[in-house]
C-alpha cells in the first residue's frame, strides 16, 4: 500500500486529516495510533501552510512492523529534531514537538529545495 495526497489551502486540512487516518487504519495501525498519526500529519500540514507559499504532499505506506508517512513541502529544512516544547506562554512553536511526542520516530531531510519530514509508527 502506498497512498498519496496533496494539500494547498487551509480548506484542504479536514479532508487530509480524514484521509491520513483512513490510510493509517488500512496500513495496520490501531484506531488510537491512527488518530495520533492523523494529528501529526495535521500539525505538519498546518506548518506548511503557515510557513511556505505552497502546499505539500503526504505519502503513507505500510512497512514491516509499522507505517511510514512522509510530508513534503517547499519550505527550507530549518526545523530540527529533537524539537523543544516552548514555554506555556508562547503563542506557537509546538507543532514539531507534538509530532515527536506522538510518533515513534521522526526525521527531517532536505531534498534539493524541498523538506521531507518522515514519521514512523509501529503497528498496533
Amino acid at each position: 500500500m502506498n497512498k498519496r495526497a496533496t494539500y494547498h489551502h487551509a480548506d484542504d486540512l479536514h479532508d487530509l486529516r480524514l484521509w491520513a487516518q483512513e490510510c493509517a487504519l488500512r496500513a495496520g495501525l490501531s484506531s488510537e495510533r491512527a488518530v495520533l498519526l492523523m494529528l501529526a500529519v495535521s500539525e505538519l500540514a498546518s506548518n506548511t501552510l503557515q510557513h511556505t507559499s505552497g502546499g505539500g504532499l503526504v505519502e503513507v505506506r505500510a512497512e514491516s512492523g509499522g507505517v511510514v508517512c512522509e510530508v513534503t513541502d517547499d519550505g527550507p529544512a530549518g526545523a530540527r529534531v529533537p524539537a523543544t516544547m516552548p514555554p506555556p506562554t508562547a503563542v506557537g512553536g509546538r507543532g514539531l514537538a507534538i509530532v515527536e511526542q506522538v510518533c515513534d520516530d521522526v526525521s527531517i531531510r532536505a531534498e534539493g529545495r524541498r523538506t521531507v519530514v518522515r514519521l514512523w509508527m509501529r503497528s498496533g
